[in-house]
């Protein structure tokens, strides 16, 4: 699964699903060099082939949104290896909590699921009479935790993150997650997009201090739709098209039984979904 290279000054420290991690060679540097690959990963499971240019276009993404937002985050200065340019950000090493800190702003996907079951998100009541698609009262705060390499992240509570974390930390992921939430949506409503849901993940620097990490706001980590269609469309289908792999995560659903490894993305999946990729980003940060 990993594509790690070799970059002068840097050795290879770990590989995710879909980013490789690498650490300065010179010990007075504690700076980190995210790497994102083009790998693409669904239901836990990192498919093939993966998405042409897609690191470089979130990387792009991330740095956009790093900038619009007015919190701090993991980015250092320094110069990126040549090699790595386009997809790569230097990060401050931070101390990573076990958080997946997932904002919902309207009910589709596993949240939907649930609903039709049990008239709840991740256990959170809701009125009854929701579509799928539809926006929620108000944005909810869904945690999880983020489970070792090779097992499923699980939906937690809040009383939970609180034992993981301690109340005033717990508290503070809240309350940022869903002000961040907030600034975005609004941002995305101005260029005609809705963001439905995202996650982010967060990591403490050596004062204590909270800063976003990892990737923001991408189409990797959130839902994105257009504006008018959702607003027209007459069919759950025609108004959740999305702006991320959520064309990925469909085609899977029609066509794997979620036992034993996942089948190759066909190329016109893979097409697809590498120019909703660009469409989002044009239209953000045109």
């Amino acid at each position: 699964m990993s594509d790690a290279l070799n970059i002068p000054g840097w050795r290879h420290l770990y590989s995710g699903k879909v980013r490789d991690l690498y650490a300065s060679q010179d010990p007075a540097d504690t700076r980190i060099l995210v790497v994102a690959s083009d790998r693409v990963s669904a239901f836990d499971f990192v498919l093939s082939p993966g998405i042409p240019e897609k690191g470089a276009l979130l990387t792009k993404l991330s740095r956009w949104w790093f900038a619009q937002l007015d919190f701090p985050n993991h980015l250092a200065e320094g110069e990126i290896p040549d090699a790595v340019a386009d997809r790569a950000m230097l990060a401050q090493s931070l101390e990573m909590l076990p958080i997946e800190c997932v904002v919902r702003g309207y009910i589709t996907g596993t949240g939907w699921a649930e609903y039709q079951q049990s008239g709840t998100v991740c256990g959170i009541p809701l009125p009854s009479g929701l579509e799928n698609g539809d926006r929620l009262p108000e944005p909810l705060f869904t945690p999880a935790y983020k489970a070792p390499m090779g097992e499923h992240d699980e939906n937690i509570t809040f009383d939970r993150v609180v034992e993981l974390v301690g109340a005033e930390r717990a508290a503070e992921l809240r309350d940022a997650s869903l002000a961040i939430y907030a600034k975005a949506a609004a941002v995305a409503e101005q260029h005609g997009l809705i963001l439905a849901d995202t996650k982010f993940e967060f990591g403490t620097d050596a004062d204590g201090t909270l800063r976003l990490a990892d990737e923001v706001l991408t189409s990797d980590s959130s839902r994105y739709w257009d504006a008018a269609t959702w607003e027209s469309g007459t069919t759950p289908a025609e108004r959740m098209a999305s702006f991320d792999k959520q064309i990925v995560r469909d085609w899977l659903a029609s066509n794997w039984d979620r036992q034993g490894e996942p089948p190759a993305l066909p190329d016109e999946i893979v097409e697809r979904t590498a120019d909703r990729y660009r469409e989002l980003i044009e239209r953000l940060t045109a």
